[in-house]
């Protein structure tokens, strides 16, 4: 999370729109309020809008460019089963740019499979849904998904599917997100 403090953007910054995920970019100079800054990524106000800014764009925020967190891989080869719960922690690095609350513990990721492809490497198949079937942020939020999964080093490929059956409800999310969220 972070302060509600308001910053002066240093520079332009590429920036998507919630909850329509259009990209757009935000001048140099303008006043934005941080309002979430999890998993790497920060969603602002300017202007009374809310947007969504990638981490590697941090420094227009003035903040650091975080290193990447990747889950500890072990040394040598590692075990599917390993690979699996590394693969379920990078995913808990996904936020809702709207929501303080990760996609794993929303319920909103249905499956992931993962498929040896050779050697120690991997394919991983996620199939996620949304909130809301029109939230725009969708390509966004699969996105930041694949980016995590691709980040483990034994992940190769990795195919994230949106789907809607069944539709997501608050009881997909687990006790601690309702908790978090003030629905307990």
């Amino acid at each position: 999370m972070h302060n509600h403090e308001p910053v002066f953007l240093s520079r332009d910054v590429e920036a998507a729109v919630v909850p329509v995920g259009t990209k757009v970019t935000l001048m140099k100079g303008e006043l934005a309020t941080i309002t979430q800054s999890l998993g790497g990524t920060y969603t602002v106000i300017v202007n009374g809008n809310m947007f969504r800014i990638e981490s590697k764009d941090a420094d227009a925020l003035g903040l650091e460019v975080p290193t990447q967190r990747v889950p500890t891989v072990t040394s040598g080869p590692v075990t599917q089963e390993q690979l699996e719960q590394q693969v379920w922690e990078s995913l808990k690095m996904c936020y809702d740019p709207e929501i303080p609350v990760n996609v794993v513990d929303l319920g909103l990721i249905y499956d992931c499979h993962l498929t040896p492809i050779g050697g120690n490497n991997y394919k991983a198949d996620v199939k996620m849904t949304l909130t809301a079937p029109g939230c725009g942020m969708g390509p966004v939020l699969a996105q930041d998904v694949q980016n995590k999964l691709l980040s483990l080093e034994p992940i190769d490929e990795a195919n994230v599917e949106l789907v809607w059956d069944p539709p997501w409800n608050q009881s997909m999310m687990t006790e601690a997100a309702k908790l978090q969220l003030g629905l307990m």
